[in-house]
C-alpha cells in the first residue's frame, strides 16, 4: 500500500505444486474488499521475491532462512518416483530406493528434495526443471523423484508415480519477511491455521462501543441470583438470614397447632 487512504490488499506468493486454492476463496468470503493477488514463483526464487516486497507472505517450501523469515510449517508431501507406465516398479505398491539401482535416476536443477546420496545410476547431464525430467522419463531415458504434488502437477497419460520409502520429504510452509508482518499476513495466517470468522485468536478486534472490559472479556454480565442485586448484596426488603419456613411462605412454623389448649386433668 502507498498513504494511509490507499486500498488494502494482499500479495501471496506460492511455489508449484502447491494448491492455494481454497485458502483463497476462504479469503475472498471472509474480505470482499481486499483484493488477493497470487503470483506463481520457482522454489528457489520465492526468498528474493518476499525480501524484495514484491510479494507480502508466500507458501514456500522449507528450508526457511529463520535469521530473515517468520514461518508456520503446514504439511509434509510424500515422495514418490515417476515412471513409465510400463516399468517394473508399477507391479509394487511401494518402492525401495534399492529396486532403482539400474535405472538412471535424473536430478534436475530445481529439485526440491535434500538428497545426500541420489539411487540409482546419475544422468550425464542434469535437466534444467522438473517439467524437462518429466519429458526424459517419458522418453524412456530415466525416472524422477519428487514429491507427489509436482508428479501430480506434471501429469501424463503415458506416465505414472510409485511411493519410494526412505527418501527425503519436502514440506510447505508459510513464510513472511520477519520484520514486515501486515494485518493481511494475520490474517491468512488464521485462515490456513483453521480458525473460524469468530475465533477470539489473531488479530485483536476493537471493543464493542459503550461496553466495558470486563464485558468484552466474558462476553456478557451475569445475572444476578434471585434475590440479590447485581453487586451481590441482598436485594431491598430481603434479610441476609431470610429462610423459607413454611410449604405456603407465610412464615408460619411447619407443624404448628392451631386452637384451644388442653385442659389439664
Amino acid at each position: 500500500m502507498t498513504g494511509s487512504d490507499a486500498t488494502p490488499s494482499f500479495r501471496l506468493a506460492y511455489v508449484p505444486g502447491v494448491m492455494p486454492g481454497k485458502w483463497v476463496r476462504i479469503w475472498n468470503e471472509r474480505h470482499p474488499g481486499v483484493p488477493l493477488t497470487l503470483t506463481q514463483v520457482p522454489a528457489g526464487a520465492a526468498a528474493g521475491r518476499l525480501l524484495g516486497g514484491d510479494s507480502d507472505a508466500g507458501l514456500v517450501r522449507t528450508p526457511v532462512d529463520r535469521s530473515v523469515f517468520s514461518a508456520i510449517p503446514l504439511y509434509t508431501e510424500q515422495t514418490v518416483v515417476v515412471v513409465p507406465k510400463d516399468h517394473l516398479v508399477t507391479a509394487v505398491d511401494e518402492v525401495a530406493p534399492e529396486d532403482l539401482a539400474d535405472d538412471i535416476v535424473l536430478h534436475p536443477l530445481d529439485d526440491v528434495l535434500d538428497w545426500e546420496s541420489l539411487p540409482g545410476r546419475p544422468a550425464l547431464e542434469r535437466p534444467a526443471t522438473t517439467a524437462d525430467a518429466v519429458e526424459l522419463v517419458a522418453a524412456g531415458i530415466g525416472v524422477l523423484v519428487v514429491p507427489l504434488s509436482l508428479a501430480r502437477l506434471h501429469h501424463r497419460k503415458d506416465l505414472t508415480h510409485r511411493p519410494l520409502k526412505d527418501a527425503p520429504e519436502s514440506s510447505v510452509a508459510l513464510a513472511w519477511p520477519e520484520d514486515a508482518k501486515t494485518d493481511q499476513v494475520e490474517d491468512f495466517i488464521g485462515i490456513v491455521r483453521g480458525r473460524t470468522v469468530n475465533s477470539t485468536r489473531g488479530r485483536q478486534q476493537p471493543p464493542a462501543r459503550g461496553g466495558s472490559a470486563d464485558a468484552d472479556r466474558d462476553g456478557a454480565r451475569r445475572k444476578p441470583a434471585p434475590g440479590k442485586s447485581a453487586a451481590g448484596k441482598p436485594a431491598p426488603g430481603k434479610s441476609a438470614g431470610a429462610k423459607r419456613t413454611g410449604k405456603s411462605g407465610r412464615g408460619a412454623p411447619k407443624n404448628d397447632r392451631r386452637g384451644k389448649p388442653r385442659r389439664r386433668s
